[in-house]
């Protein structure tokens, strides 16, 4: 009788990643992943944050923070479905995953210039077109009032 051997490479590939972030939203607040997050960073260049099912959002939110904040830079997404079994049922059901890997950003940590400007500017456009626009409603309502 034949055994047939498997050749196993010399680093185990069911080894967790030491840049992986699995996040959950009920285990632990938001800024808990962001910090977490930041030091992998700092450390591996690198982060991988992943989830499932409900904690979607949340991985999607602290990319976004971490990318707002000038600290990483989006590298890769993959999305899929998982197969895991429900305890109360027992079959299975498809579950959404995420993997976002974000890198090291070349501008540190300061947020970008870009954005607070144009919403000033935005916001100081608005104000005077309000105050013209006010002005000259006030202009018209005198005018008629003084041909009355």
């Amino acid at each position: 009788m034949a055994v047939d051997t498997l050749a196993v490479p010399s680093e185990n590939v069911l080894a967790p990643k030491k840049n992986r972030i699995q996040v959950s939203n009920t285990k632990k607040p938001l800024f808990f992943y962001v910090n977490l997050a930041k030091r992998y960073i700092q450390q591996h260049n690198e982060v991988e944050l992943s989830a499932l099912g409900m904690a979607i959002t949340t991985v999607v939110t602290i990319a976004e923070i971490l990318k707002n904040n000038g600290v990483a830079t989006e590298k890769k997404v993959l999305t899929s479905s998982v197969g895991m079994k429900d305890e109360n049922r027992g079959r299975v059901i498809q579950k959404a995953k995420i993997e976002i890997v974000l890198e090291k950003s070349d501008r540190g940590e300061s947020p970008p210039a870009t954005a607070n400007t144009s919403t000033e500017a935005t916001t100081t456009d608005t104000k005077t077109e309000m105050a013209k626009t006010e002005t000259a409603t006030e202009l018209a309502a005198t005018a008629s009032d003084e041909k009355k």
